[in-house]
């Protein structure tokens, strides 16, 4: 989005508006950044979070275009579908890394990051 407003000598700028608030964090986000697990499939999972992001517009312009409502629902299952993929594909390189390495590690971070992911797979199990 951008705001336009009148510059010098009248002539109309174009500025970018102010950027969005940002997102609440949660405590997970304040660790120290660094290799995770989905590291090495990151742009892998960019694309498909891309084409997932592009089904869901698709989905807000048929409800938008009064689509029948099995149609709908059926691109809705397809999202619901792909969202749990990449959960899944995450998870799995989570445990790989992230679980496996505090594993290795010992003591309490080891304990910790298992019940990270157990609380995880409950979650999305759940959903």
């Amino acid at each position: 989005m951008t705001t336009t407003s009148t510059g010098p000598v009248g002539r109309r700028t174009t500025a970018p508006a102010a950027a969005p608030p940002a997102v609440a964090r949660s405590t997970a986000d304040s660790r120290p950044a660094g290799p995770h697990g989905y590291s090495s499939h990151k742009d892998a999972h960019l694309k498909r979070l891309a084409r997932i992001e592009g089904q869901v517009r698709g989905i807000a312009r048929m409800v938008d275009e009064d689509k029948y409502c099995i149609d709908v629902l059926t691109q809705v299952s397809a999202v619901t579908k792909a969202l749990q993929a990449v959960s899944l594909a995450l998870l799995e390189e989570h445990l790989a890394h992230c679980v496996a390495n505090a594993v290795a590690a010992g003591g309490d971070e080891g304990a910790a990051k298992l019940k990270e992911a157990s609380d995880a797979i409950a979650r999305l199990v759940r959903s």
